[in-house]
């Protein structure tokens, strides 16, 4: 089991009251599948999927993470997991502008302070991977939304992260650049990459081997 989350529940305080984002979620993922999580907006989806990530904690309840209780880790340990285990696909893309396509790809590898050479290698390859070779040196301010998906999922790959989390990864894409990061996901999930996608798309959800639907914070 790679991810199990006991009775999650996510609110802030306002005045007097609580608003609930998340409530009473168990959920359970196995290493190796790949789960849409299905709502509209405002379902909780982005929150639920920065807890997955340790980007935000739960207001309670229990989350274990490759056996990992993550709210007993300490910062430090949090960060390593995330570097180390978690890859991200964001919606908005999240590139650096300015920094060149080679230079937002190699970034994870810095944090993970691996060697100048097997950086270069590492690059080259997913760069080759992702037929970007002729873009490596443009910015990303002069690719289309798609290239920029690309690039994304490129990086987010580069470190080869067991748990891929990505939100509405084809939600500013044209549908048949949506079709080209969803045939990516699925060789990614053929050759064992756990994915947790966000979406609102029946089409991008149909793609996983399991849909779970999220309504007003609840699993339905």
């Amino acid at each position: 089991m790679l991810i199990q989350l006991i009775d999650i529940e996510k609110y802030y305080q306002t005045g007097a009251g609580k608003t609930f984002v998340l409530r009473n979620i168990n959920l359970e993922i196995d290493q190796g599948e790949f789960v849409s999580i299905m709502g509209p907006s405002g379902a909780g989806k982005s929150t639920l999927l920065h807890i997955l990530g340790v980007l935000d904690d739960p207001s309670g309840g229990s989350y274990l993470l490759d056996g990992h209780e993550v709210s007993s880790l300490s910062d430090k340990h949090r960060g390593e997991l995330r570097r180390e285990m978690i890859g991200f696909i964001f919606q908005a893309y999240h590139l650096i502008d300015e920094l060149t396509v080679y230079e937002n790809i190699e970034t994870p590898l810095l944090y993970r302070k691996v060697k100048s050479a097997e950086r270069r290698g590492m690059v080259s390859d997913i760069l080759d991977r992702f037929q970007i070779v002729g873009k490596k040196d443009l910015f990303p301010a002069q690719l289309s939304g798609g290239q920029q998906q690309v690039v994304g999922v490129a990086r987010a790959l580069i470190s080869s992260p067991r748990l891929l989390l990505a939100d509405e990864p084809t939600g500013n894409l044209s549908s048949k650049e949506g079709e080209t990061i969803m045939g990516l996901f699925k060789e990614l999930h053929e050759a064992g990459t756990t994915i947790v996608q966000a979406t609102h798309s029946e089409a991008n959800a149909a793609w996983a081997d399991r849909v779970i639907n999220l309504q007003d914070g609840w699993i339905t």
